[in-house]
């Protein structure tokens, strides 16, 4: 029997018009209160930064994944108030050019194509792309699934889904939509790898 290979679930709160952040990288906008918070908190905790959970008084689950990849400016807004090492339930790898001070537990990775392609033959859970946008745009080809908290507003411009990727369509098909009073709709896309 073949062994299933962990995925890299691009799991990230997206505007209307596919931006994760506003121009300046703020993400104040996105909705964090309402019903959809259910599956934020319950499927999805693994993806809540551990000091969050400690100030609400829960755990991570541990039932999603188990490793979280991101970009530079995506640790950075963490680090600027104290908090260094955001996901220490999770293994952590951070994408830069250049060699940077790091908090112990988290490694740094100059090639995320690289490091992905082996994080992926190792056993586990799943793998998190918790972003940014350019790091997705250099990842997309090894996104097996995204999960988009689309949230029901514009931003008008800001940082991109996909950062500044080359144009190359990648086709995801559309496995669910769960719809929240919220206004926040939950989009699961799975990677077609024939395509």
């Amino acid at each position: 029997m073949e062994r299933k290979l962990r995925e890299l679930v691009y799991y990230v709160a997206v505007s209307l018009d596919g931006h994760i952040a506003a121009p300046d990288g703020g993400f104040d906008a996105f909705l964090v209160e309402g019903d959809h918070s259910s599956v934020m908190f319950g499927e999805l905790g693994d993806a809540i930064p551990s000091h969050v959970l400690a100030a609400l008084g829960l755990s991570a689950p541990g039932t999603r994944f188990d490793t979280v990849v991101m970009g530079w400016n995506t640790l950075l807004p963490g680090m600027e108030i104290g908090v260094d090492s955001p996901y220490p339930h999770l293994r952590q790898y951070v994408a830069s050019r250049s060699d940077k001070q790091v908090a112990p537990g988290i490694t740094l990775m100059h090639d995320p194509v690289a490091t992905v392609r082996e994080l992926k033959e190792e056993e586990g859970l799943d793998i998190w792309l918790c972003g940014g946008g350019e790091l997705a745009g250099t990842l997309i080809d090894q996104i097996d699934r995204l999960m988009l908290k689309r949230n029901p507003f514009a931003f008008g411009s800001g940082i991109p889904l996909f950062g500044r990727a080359p144009y190359a369509p990648r086709r995801f098909d559309l496995v669910s939509a769960r719809p929240f009073e919220s206004g926040v709709v939950v989009e699961e896309y799975v990677a077609r790898h024939d395509a």
